[in-house]
């Protein structure tokens, strides 16, 4: 069983909705009632029954998660594009379009499903059964590099190295407009929006965000851009990007009514990942070309 803790930062809404706001779980509103029902839920360390409880600013709010059973991630034969392996990790450059791992709605055919294929038993367990292996995430429509590990030792290895920023990762992104500095950083820190709870935002008391950026090349519409990540918060270049009023070319969230020059998701790659290996502390670089869905992104555009 997994926890998640909360603290309501606003007084007047509903126990159900806040942690359906709130949680950085992909559940449906009625999931978490089941938990509340089920006394999965305590405010203020006492077990809540009702969904409609109103909280106070200041309540903290604890959900238990049970874990699914093994069977629910189901070993499935899907080619991977596996640009490294070795006795303890993997290094892997995943298509657009893949969610990482089973979550509601996306049970079969993630990135988990077909590491258990491939690797069998031999994945970390740090994060349960539903992320076997799993140490950092990219979104579904984020194509690109990204690790898995095949022990606990070097997972938790890895996720102390992302904790103190020493993986460096770089990523290739179209975005909307022209950005006349040759480079830059955006610092500003990410949290959940208050006007849209499913989505992140730059707010006051967000967690600490930092994006260094490139220019490649600019375009009539758009500039070809690469991205350091200092930090690693969810959807944190989309949102930077969006916040400098450059958003990411495609994104159905953060710039859902532009034009989307033939994409299907956003124009975002993550194209190289640096970091020292747990257990030989050799410096390991690994890089992806931008995949066919950019290089057709940009065929779109008009050169300078």
């Amino acid at each position: 069983m997994t926890k998640i803790d909360l603290e309501c930062k606003e007084p007047g809404i509903r126990l159900d909705v806040f942690i359906s706001d709130n949680s950085d779980r992909d559940y449906s509103r009625s999931f978490y009632k089941r938990l509340i029902t089920n006394g999965m839920v305590t405010v203020n360390g006492k077990t809540v029954s009702k969904a409609g409880t109103v909280l106070d600013k200041g309540d903290m709010v604890a959900v238990d998660f049970p874990e699914p059973e093994n069977s629910d991630n189901i070993p499935q034969d899907i080619p991977l594009d596996i640009v490294y392996e070795d006795s303890d990790l993997l290094v892997i450059n995943k298509p657009q379009g893949m969610v990482v791992h089973p979550a509601a709605g996306h049970h079969e055919g993630t990135l988990v499903n077909a590491l258990l294929s491939h690797c069998g038993g031999e994945l970390s367990d740090i994060n349960g059964v539903i992320r076997p292996g799993i140490v950092h995430r990219i979104d579904k429509d984020t194509s690109g590099l990204m690790l898995a590990c095949k022990n606990n030792e070097t997972h938790l290895a890895l996720a102390d190295m992302l904790s103190r920023h020493e993986i460096v990762r770089e990523y290739r992104a179209l975005v909307y407009g022209i950005i006349s500095e040759e480079r830059g950083t955006v610092d500003a820190p990410i949290g959940r929006s208050s006007s849209d709870r499913k989505k992140m935002a730059v707010v006051k008391d967000g967690k600490s965000a930092v994006t260094h950026f490139t220019v490649v090349k600019r375009y009539a519409e758009a500039t070809d851009l690469l991205l350091r990540l200092e930090t690693g918060r969810t959807h944190q270049i989309r949102v930077h990007m969006g916040y400098i009023g450059h958003p990411v070319l495609g994104d159905p969230v953060y710039s859902a009514r532009k034009p989307k020059f033939g994409l299907e998701g956003q124009a975002l790659h993550s194209c190289s990942i640096t970091f020292v290996h747990p257990r030989t502390g050799e410096t390991m670089h690994f890089e992806a070309p931008v995949p066919d869905y950019y290089l057709k992104a940009l065929d779109c555009l008009t050169p300078l």
